[in-house]
């Protein structure tokens, strides 16, 4: 922590799978537009140029200081059957006192099936490296540097948990939906 300013990281580690073709996931996954704003909500995503997004996860904090953060996400083109999102500037948004760091990488394999009519599953194990510079205020850094640290990774890592759950399951559910797609029982897909 140097001079009020103190960093928070976290790593999480997320799995989806997608009962089709490793081709079909991908030109889904590629038209991100009509699918990510809608699967973002509860959070608010707002379009940044054509492959961007503003995204809002709501009001965090913890004693008694609060920011209510939005990032700038860019869906990268894949690269060998890999997607990364990274962070992007927000255009003219005012210096909130805080920054984010956003790097996440998302791998895709095709397994095969011995189901008749779904003969292929796409597995999707994604990682996310996220860090956040925090300007705090002079109450805040009366507190033990320790204690700051230690709230501050577990809220940032309650806020990581809590927005990719919620994806995940959305984009999971989304897919299959607009894909016709009714899940057998028997088949238990990861998220």
């Amino acid at each position: 922590m140097v001079a009020g300013i103190t960093k928070f990281t976290n790593h999480y580690v997320g799995y989806m799978d997608l009962l089709a073709d490793k081709s079909t996931v991908m030109q889904y996954l590629d038209d991100h537009p009509q699918w990510f704003r809608r699967c973002a909500q509860p959070f608010r995503a707002d379009p940044i140029g054509k492959t961007g997004y503003a995204m809002g996860v709501g009001r965090v904090g913890a004693f008694g200081f609060y920011v209510d953060p939005r990032v700038g996400l860019d869906l990268l083109p894949p690269e060998n059957d890999v997607y990364r999102i990274r962070t992007i500037p927000i255009p003219d948004q005012e210096p909130q006192g805080y920054a984010v760091d956003f790097h996440a990488e998302m791998r895709l394999q095709e397994k095969t099936l011995e189901l008749e009519e779904f003969p292929l599953m796409t597995c999707i194990e994604w990682d996310l490296d996220l860090t956040v510079t925090l300007e705090f205020p002079p109450f805040i850094l009366q507190m033990s540097g320790d204690v700051i640290q230690k709230t501050g990774n577990g809220v940032l890592g309650f806020v990581v948990k809590r927005v990719s759950t919620s994806l995940t399951a959305k984009v999971q559910s989304d897919f299959h939906r607009t894909h016709n797609i009714k899940v057998p029982k028997q088949v238990k897909l990861r998220r």
